[in-house]
């Protein structure tokens, strides 16, 4: 969502206008968020710095970072401090896909560093948003996009790592943690009893069948209708464009099949299918849908509860078992 602001509210610039606290602590970050006459004229006189257009700045209030859109062809990025790491992934990754998909991604064209704010001036995508147009699409046309959607994240992960290689944690040091407050975290968040009491099980059985030391490759971690871009012709949709690389880590590629697993299959046969064909498993079987389950448990966001987009899952499913089989439905 974006919110175009007239072009007298730029108002004189203060490069130290965030403040050291919102530079340390994610709270007043937020709040800092939260109140665009703070950050917008250093946003803005970034853009100036580098001859940009900012006449009509358009600044988006959802996602993480500091994010507004100069015209209609360029985006500031700027980075707190604290989460410089996503600075890191995000230029890495741009970088290294550069030139390597069919898929449009962002291209940098400027970078730099405010008061300790690292930035990036990237180009803006053309498409609507996953998240818009998903929802109305016929089935068929969810089947074709889940497919395309496969195609992308295995091309995305034939990549070279790079300097991706180098992002903290390492993929089994990352795991080992996850399992290791995994219990805890879905206790926390309301994981049903049930569910609950298989969650060792399954946990056991995820330190032989997730790979520890295998080959990483590029994990974006959100393969969701938010970070990225459709078109249509003809009547028929097609991928048009991928953002936000700010999460990405490197490791085992399985990992990288649970938004769109979670977030649009539904568990719809054909859905499911399409997503995992397209990525390259013709033939999965228990033991991949279980691995699937163990990952969705351990992913970096994971919320079963509010994740799943299936009516009613809670009640169609009596243990993890039986949750695997009906998330993986048809595969």
């Amino acid at each position: 969502m974006e919110e175009t602001l007239p072009p007298d509210s730029a108002g004189a610039c203060s490069a130290g206008a965030w403040g050291m606290p919102a530079s340390t602590s994610l709270e007043a970050y937020r709040a800092l968020r939260a109140d665009r006459a703070r950050w917008l004229p250093v946003a803005l006189d970034i853009a100036r710095s580098h001859g940009l257009d900012v006449r009509s700045p358009q600044v988006f209030s959802t996602g993480t970072n500091l994010v507004v859109g100069l015209g209609q062809s360029l985006i500031l990025k700027i980075f707190p401090p604290l989460l410089r790491a996503q600075f890191v992934s995000e230029r890495g990754s741009l970088t290294q896909l550069a030139g390597r998909l069919h898929l449009p991604i962002p291209e940098i064209v400027a970078e730099g560093t405010r008061d300790g704010w690292p930035y990036l001036v990237i180009t803006r995508l053309s498409g609507t948003l996953g998240s818009e147009a998903w929802p109305s699409l016929p089935e068929d046309q969810k089947e074709r996009l889940l497919r395309q959607i496969g195609e992308t994240i295995a091309a995305v992960q034939r990549a070279p790592l790079g300097p991706l290689a180098h992002i903290e944690p390492r993929w089994g040091d990352f795991m080992r943690a996850r399992m290791q407050g995994c219990r805890a975290r879905h206790e926390h968040l309301g994981l049903a009893p049930k569910f609950l009491a298989g969650l060792d099980d399954l946990l056991r059985d995820a330190t032989k069948l997730i790979p520890m030391d295998a080959p990483p490759v590029i994990l974006t971690g959100e393969y969701i209708p938010e970070n990225f871009l459709l078109a249509c012709h003809d009547g028929t949709w097609s991928l048009a464009g991928l953002f936000d690389f700010g999460d990405v880590r490197a490791g085992w590629r399985d990992y990288d099949l649970l938004g769109p697993g979670a977030f649009m299959a539904a568990g719809r046969p054909g859905r499911v299918r399409s997503l995992l064909e397209g990525f390259g498993y013709a033939k999965p079987d228990f033991t991949l849908r279980r691995r699937l389950m163990a990952l969705m448990l351990l992913h970096h966001a994971s919320d079963l509860n509010s994740h799943i987009c299936i009516d009613g899952w809670q009640d169609k499913a009596d243990d993890l078992v039986a949750l695997q089989e009906l998330i993986w439905a048809g595969s």
